[in-house]
């Protein structure tokens, strides 16, 4: 039964495949100037040669090209806060400093403050830092960034303030 199935499922469809071969294609064009296409033959029509082969599109490699890597731009830190040559008015002896990494600050990354040439705490992941009960009169400040190893990278330069702070000893 299935080879009487197959048989003849194979004579319906090999009758079609010479017929859609044997097709001729018209092209003529009408009053506005349009392209009109048909089966049959019109005056002042022409034949178009249609070629059998599949339309089969090359392989294309899947593969994406490499992506140039971007130049390594060399990270750089400022001290934004205190501004160099600064006053700070605090009685308490409250500093509030603020850095800025470029390009980006990236994970991995540390950051420490100098006050006076001396570090104040160990890096941390972000640059602001709050100083607590520092002395009037003036000081420097120098931010240092590592990288994930603990490489210094990049260090900023040395920004002086000066710190103004009611005196013990005459309060006006």
């Amino acid at each position: 039964m299935n080879k009487v199935l197959f048989i003849l499922i194979m004579l319906l469809c090999t009758p079609s495949l010479p017929a859609q071969e044997n097709k001729k294609v018209f092209v003529t064009r009408d009053a506005n100037g349009v392209l009109v296409f048909s089966d049959s033959p019109q005056p002042g029509a022409e034949e178009l040669t249609l070629s059998t082969r599949a339309n089969i599109m090359a392989a294309t490699d899947p593969t994406l090209p490499a992506r140039k890597a971007p130049a390594a731009e060399p990270f750089s830190v400022e001290i934004v806060q205190p501004e160099e040559q600064g006053t700070v008015r605090d009685n308490t002896g409250s500093v509030y400093v603020s850095g800025k990494i470029s390009p980006m600050f990236e994970r991995g990354l540390r950051v420490r403050l100098l006050l006076d040439g001396k570090p104040q705490g160990e890096p941390q992941n972000n640059a602001v830092f709050i100083l607590r009960d520092v002395h009037r009169g003036e000081h420097q400040l120098q931010m240092e960034l590592f990288d994930q190893s603990g490489k210094l990278i990049a260090t900023s330069p040395v920004t002086t303030f000066y710190l103004h702070r009611t005196s013990v000893i005459s309060p006006n």
